[in-house]
């Protein structure tokens, strides 16, 4: 499997997916003006990995801002990490927010909850 990496604009996150090393990240604002079209590639890169791989995976995510399809594109990404974790593998979801945001930390936990998986909600200081 290869590894993703898409530097971050203005309407775009920062996404960095490492197969080898089991570590996925996505950073920044999520505002694409077709958020399937640039979220396919992730996506199914990270179902290919549920398939074929048998490690464990760590998803860092720490968003500014997403939009709602966005937000339909990262539902899709955590079906994939909670079909994993029912597999019996190792799954860790570190979900990052700004002290002074919280919207994006209820976000957070709706996914959390939605999802049945276990986040990590780590403050950052503004």
């Amino acid at each position: 499997m290869e590894k993703i990496y898409i530097q971050a604009t203005e309407f775009t996150p920062q996404v960095h997916f490492d197969p080898s090393n089991g570590i996925i990240e996505l950073r920044g604002n999520s505002n694409p003006h077709n958020s399937l079209t640039f979220y396919t590639k992730v996506i199914h890169t990270l179902e290919d990995y549920v398939v074929n791989d048998t490690r464990g995976l760590v998803a860092n995510m720490a968003f500014r801002y997403f939009n709602t399809s966005s937000s339909k594109c990262l539902y899709d990404m955590f079906k994939q990490l909670n079909a994993m974790r029912k597999k019996g593998r190792q799954v860790t979801i570190n979900w990052y927010y700004s002290l002074d945001d919280e919207d994006m930390y209820e976000v957070g936990k709706d996914f959390s909850d939605l999802m049945n998986l276990n986040f990590n909600f780590i403050a950052m200081s503004a």
